[in-house]
């Protein structure tokens, strides 16, 4: 693991494929920004499009602070994400995580709900909570889920997430092609013209349905860790 420390102002520690940035808010911010100068051009071509968390501990109030070191970074750097560390959860919900994680799952009651095979026209999927089909959906099908709607297929017909007013679903698909979508209760018209040859999904974003290239743009790389669903 590559680990370079700036004792006093700024420590960084290589995470996964990016990197870990806490930052001591107790230093001036034009220290701050040297020490962080200093060891992402230290790094070369290992931060060419890392992916980067910035940190300050336990230190509360320097939203703003935060604010600037990632709008320096992204002027002057050609890295990846950059985010800010993820709040840390209550006790509770700790709990629940490191129950998941120490049970891989194995015993989780879900309300998923995972077919496989293909979806015909006429065919309509209710889910309660989130729908995973293993194969393609034809035009003229209906899936309608409380979540997140995935697809490892092609996906035409209609499919609405979210149902009936949860925008933060996502519908994910291997081949992105429905005729209409819908996402809590924002709709968008779809397209029936064969398009959709690449993994893609469509989120909420300002009140209007967006579509972007999975593999540049995945809506879960910013969790810390897998979350049981």
């Amino acid at each position: 693991m590559i680990n370079f420390e700036s004792v006093r102002s700024v420590k960084l520690k290589g995470v996964g494929k990016g990197f870990w940035i806490t930052l001591d808010p107790s230093h001036p911010e034009k220290v701050l920004i040297s020490e962080i100068d200093k060891l992402i051009r230290k790094l070369k071509h290992l931060a060419v499009n890392a992916d980067v968390v910035l940190d300050v501990g336990d230190a509360k109030g320097h939203e703003e602070l935060i604010k600037r070191m990632k709008a320096y970074l992204e002027k002057n750097f050609d890295l990846g994400l950059i985010s800010t560390s993820p709040k840390k959860r209550s006790v509770p919900t700790e709990r629940i995580r490191q129950r998941d994680l120490s049970k891989g799952w194995n015993q989780h009651r879900s309300d998923v709900l995972m077919l496989r095979g293909r979806v015909r026209s006429g065919q309509t999927i209710n889910a309660k909570k989130h729908l995973v089909i293993t194969g393609d959906v034809n035009p003229g099908a209906e899936l309608i889920a409380g979540g997140d709607v995935i697809v490892l297929g092609k996906l035409s017909g209609k499919v609405h997430a979210g149902h009936p007013d949860k925008e933060d679903a996502i519908i994910f698909a291997l081949g992105f092609n429905p005729s209409h979508v819908k996402i809590g209760p924002i709709s968008a018209a779809g397209s029936d013209d064969g398009a959709g040859i690449s993994p893609e999904f469509a989120s909420v974003e300002k009140n209007k349905i967006i579509v972007k290239d999975y593999m540049k743009a995945s809506p879960f790389r910013r969790m810390p860790w897998p979350e049981a669903i």
